[in-house]
C-alpha cells in the first residue's frame, strides 16, 4: 500500500512526462495486463489532457523536438492562425479544477520561439486564474515585451493576487496573448508550475489544508516513499531517491504503482522537509532489491551477487539525510539548502517483502552491512511469517529489531485481535524483537467465513470508514498500547484520497480541488484522539467483575500533565455501566466522546461532522472522591457504540 501527499503543485500533466493506465486480466493468460491506456498508442507515454486552446485555429500538440531537460524531454507545441485576432492561448483544468482565493500564486513556465515565425519578435504573456464556467478573471499578470530565445528555452515567473475567492473550485490557469501580435507564430512550452501558498511555506511544499489534517493530528512519525511507491512495477521502474532531488527539470518522473505516472516533485528533500516542519520521526524506507511485477505476480528480486550495489544505494541514502557536509551526499544535501543533518531513527528494509521467495538473503545482506554503518538505527523487517505458506520461510526477528505487519481487514478482526499481541514476544519465540502496525484498516463488512476480499464488491467493501470501522481499529489499538514493550508504532493506511481519482477505499482522508471539501474520516478522529491523549507511560489495570466485550479499555500516564487517560470503547448496541476505582485522589475529570447514531455512519464532503469528537457531558454524582486511605471512584454508563477518553487530573 501507500502513504503519499501531493506538493501543493495545482496543473494536472504539468510537464508532459507520462500519463495513466490500468491492467486488467485476461482469459488464458497468467496474471494482469495493461488493460485501457490513456495514450492508446504507447502505455504511459505523455499526453495532452487537462490542457485546451483559447481561439479560432489555435493548435496544441506534443513535442519532443525541444526539450528542457534530458529528464523533462517532452513539451507542447502552440500554433497560433495567420488570421488571428483578439484573445488567443491556451489553459489547464487543473487536478479537476482549481482552487482560488485571496493569497500569492507563484507561476512559472519553460518557453522557446520558432525562429522562421517568430524572427525575434518581443512576446507579451498574460497568465490568469479565471472561472471554467464563467469566464470571470480573478487574478491576471502580464510579463510583457520579452525576447523568446530560439536555441534553448527561458523560464519565465510571475505571481497572481486574487482579491476575492472564487465560488467554485471550477477554474482553469490560462496563458493568453493578442491574437494580433502573434499571428502566425509557433512556441514550445514545458514543465509550467502555479503554486499557492504552502504548509509553513516551504518551498515545493504541501497543500495546505491537507497538511494541516495531519498535523491536527498530531502525529509523532512519517513512513516515507510509502510503500509499493518504493519497489516499482520493475527495477527500472522503482522509485530512485538520486533522481527525485534538485529542480524540477533535473527529476524524470516515473510511472507509479497505482496506474499513473508521477512526477517526483514530492521527492526525497520534500519528505524531509515535511518531517522537520511536522516535528515528527523518520521512518525511511530504503529498496531492498525486489520490484512488484505488473503482471500480478511475484517480480524480481536482485542476486545476491548483485546484493552490494542494493546496499550501496541505501548507504549512500542515508548519508544524504544524516551525513556531514564534508561527506559526498552531505555536501549534495547541504547544497539543496539544508546543511544541518537530518536524524533518521528508523529504516525499513523494504515493503512487504512476503510476496517474494527472496527476502531470506535479502533481508540478511542489507540488514548486516546497514547495521554495521549505523548500529544506532532501529531496523524494520517486512516480513516474519507471512510467506510460510507460500514459499516456506520464516524470518527470525533479532533482538531490537521491528517487524512491519500490514492488516486490510473486516472489523470483527481487530476485535478479535484486542490480545493478540500480549506475550506476542514468547509465544512467537522472537525475544526482543518489536512491532510496527505499518498499515491497517477495516476494509469491508463482517462476512460468515472472515476472509477478505481484495475484488471490493459493492454488497461487502467499505468504501468510506465507517464508525463500526473506527470503533474496531479503536479496540486493536488499545491491545497495541497496552503492550508498549512489544508495539512501538502505528499508522492507519491508506492516507489520501482524491475523490475524482482512486483505486484504494477506504481512506483517512479525503478531497478534491475544493478545500473545504477535505473530509477527515471517522478513522481519522479515532487516530486523532489516541495521538491527542497518548500517556508517557501504561498503567495496569486491575478488573474485578467481568470482562473485555462489549467494553475494552486501556489507560495510561501522562507524566507531563500529571493526568491519566482511560479510553474505553463500547461496541454494543446499549449503554454499559462502568465503575473506575482511582487509588489516589484526583482533581477534575473530563471526557471525549466518539460516537454517532448509528454504527455505520461515516463522514463525507456534505456531512463532514457525522462522526466526529465531542466533549462529554459529565454529571457531578459520577465522581466520589476518595476517602483517607481510600480511593477516588468514577461510576457512569458508557454510551452505545463510542470511543471514549476520560482525563482524569491527578
Amino acid at each position: 500500500m501507500r502513504l503519499s501527499l501531493t506538493t501543493q503543485a495545482l496543473l494536472a500533466n504539468r510537464a508532459f512526462q507520462g500519463s495513466n493506465w490500468n491492467t486488467t486480466n485476461l482469459p488464458d493468460y497468467n496474471g494482469s495486463v495493461i488493460g485501457v491506456s490513456e495514450n492508446t498508442i504507447e502505455p504511459v507515454a505523455p499526453v495532452l489532457t487537462a490542457w485546451n486552446t483559447i481561439g479560432n485555429g489555435t493548435r496544441i500538440l506534443l513535442d519532443r523536438f525541444h526539450p528542457i531537460s534530458s529528464a523533462v524531454p517532452t513539451g507542447i507545441e502552440i500554433d497560433f492562425p495567420e488570421d488571428a485576432t483578439g484573445e488567443h492561448g491556451f489553459q489547464n483544468y487543473g487536478w479537476w479544477g482549481m482552487n482560488v482565493e485571496p493569497q500569492q500564486y507563484n507561476v512559472s513556465f519553460y518557453v522557446q520561439g520558432n525562429y522562421p515565425r517568430n524572427q525575434a519578435n518581443l512576446t507579451s504573456f498574460t497568465v490568469s486564474l479565471r472561472s471554467n464556467l464563467t469566464g470571470e478573471v480573478f487574478a491576471s499578470s502580464t510579463i510583457a515585451n520579452v525576447s523568446v530565445p530560439f536555441i534553448d528555452s527561458v523560464q519565465l515567473f510571475t505571481t497572481l493576487h486574487p482579491n476575492r475567492t472564487a465560488p467554485n473550485s471550477n477554474n482553469t490557469f490560462v496563458v493568453s496573448f493578442d491574437g494580433e501580435a502573434i499571428r502566425g507564430q509557433t512556441y514550445y512550452f514545458s514543465l509550467f508550475s502555479l503554486m499557492p501558498e504552502t504548509f509553513m511555506g516551504t518551498p515545493n511544499g504541501l497543500r495546505k489544508d491537507i497538511a494541516e489534517a495531519f498535523y491536527d493530528m498530531k502525529p509523532s512519525f512519517l513512513r516515507f516513499p510509502g510503500g509499493n511507491n518504493l519497489e516499482g512495477f520493475s527495477p527500472q521502474t522503482r522509485w530512485k531517491w538520486n533522481e527525485t532531488l534538485g529542480p524540477l527539470i533535473d527529476r524524470p518522473g516515473r510511472p507509479g504503482n497505482w496506474g499513473y505516472y508521477t512526477t517526483q516533485g514530492l521527492g526525497l528533500m520534500e519528505y524531509l522537509m515535511w518531517s522537520e516542519d511536522m516535528g515528527v520521526e523518520r521512518v525511511l524506507a530504503v529498496y531492498s532489491g525486489f520490484s512488484l511485477d505488473i503482471w500480478g505476480v511475484s517480480g524480481p528480486s536482485y542476486p545476491l551477487d548483485r546484493m552490494p550495489e542494493v546496499l550501496q544505494e541505501a548507504l549512500d541514502e542515508i548519508e544524504f539525510c544524516m551525513g556531514n557536509i564534508t561527506s559526498k551526499w552531505g555536501s549534495v544535501r547541504a547544497s539543496l539548502g539544508h546543511p544541518e543533518p537530518f536524524d533518521i531513527k528508523f529504516v525499513e528494509i523494504g515493503n512487504e517483502d512476503w510476496f517474494s521467495s527472496t527476502y531470506p538473503y535479502r533481508w540478511k545482506f542489507m540488514y548486516e552491512g546497514l547495521k554495521a554503518a549505523y548500529p544506532n538505527i532501529t531496523y524494520i523487517s517486512t516480513a516474519y511469517n507471512e510467506a510460510s505458506a507460500s514459499y516456506g520461510y520464516n524470518i527470525t526477528i533479532p533482538p531490537g529489531v521491528l517487524w512491519d505487519t500490514h492488516h486490510y481487514e473486516e472489523p470483527s478482526f481487530f476485535v478479535r485481535g484486542f490480545n493478540f499481541y500480549d506475550n506476542w514476544q514468547e509465544t512467537t519465540n522472537q525475544p526482543g524483537a518489536q512491532v510496527f502496525l505499518g498499515e491497517f484498516s477495516a476494509i469491508q463488512i463482517d462476512t460468515p467465513s472472515h476472509a477478505v476480499n481484495f475484488s471490493f464488491p459493492e454488497d461487502k467493501h467499505i468504501y468510506y470508514p465507517r464508525l463500526v470501522s473506527a470503533l474496531a481499529e479503536g479496540v486493536y489499538l488499545l491491545g497495541l498500547e497496552r503492550n508498549p514493550n512489544v508495539c512501538k508504532l502505528a499508522s492507519y493506511a491508506p492516507s489520501l484520497q482524491d475523490f475524482n481519482w482512486y483505486n484504494w477505499t477506504p481512506d483517512m482522508i479525503g478531497f478534491d480541488a475544493d478545500p473545504s471539501h477535505t473530509v477527515r474520516s471517522a478513522s481519522y478522529w479515532q487516530q486523532w484522539l489516541f495521538a491527542h491523549y497518548r500517556g508517557t507511560q501504561s498503567l495496569p489495570i486491575t478488573n474485578s467483575e467481568g470482562d473485555y466485550n462489549p467494553l475494552f479499555w486501556g489507560a495510561t500516564l501522562d507524566e507531563g500533565k500529571n493526568c491519566v487517560y482511560l479510553k474505553i470503547i463500547n461496541i454494543l448496541g446499549d449503554s454499559v455501566p462502568l465503575t473506575v476505582n482511582i487509588p489516589q485522589p484526583y482533581k477534575a475529570v473530563n471526557g471525549t466522546i466518539l460516537t454517532a447514531a448509528d454504527l455505520n455512519s461515516y463522514n463525507y464532503i456534505y456531512n463532514q461532522t457525522e462522526v466526529v469528537p465531542k466533549p462529554l457531558s459529565i454529571p457531578a454524582s459520577a465522581s466520589t472522591p476518595a476517602s483517607y486511605g481510600g480511593a477516588a471512584k468514577f461510576q457512569w454508563d458508557v454510551p452505545r457504540f463510542s470511543l471514549t477518553v476520560l482525563q482524569f487530573d491527578l
